[in-house]
């Protein structure tokens, strides 16, 4: 894996999300968003683990923004099985 690709390391955190690994998948979302703060997919899938660990007012933050840069990014979220 290219530690550099945001694109790789959004499909990872999102492995782990759906593993439960939770700690795992904000460590791979906050990467991808350093390298590429403008990615949604990142946003939204680390806003959905911050729900997880309890971290609400930043999932709101996270899943807000996601949602401003791409209204149908909840949408596509959902055909993984991920929901808020």
């Amino acid at each position: 894996m290219r530690p550099e690709y945001a694109n790789a390391l959004d499909s990872r955190a999102l492995i782990y999300l759906k593993l439960g690994e939770i700690d795992r998948a904000i460590a791979d979302y906050d990467t991808a968003l350093r390298l590429d703060p403008a990615k949604a997919h990142s946003l939204y899938g680390r806003g959905l683990a911050k729900r997880k660990v309890g971290d609400l007012a930043g999932a709101e933050a996270d899943l807000a923004a996601a949602t401003a840069q791409a209204p149908r990014v909840a949408e596509e979220y959902s055909t993984y099985g991920l929901r808020p």
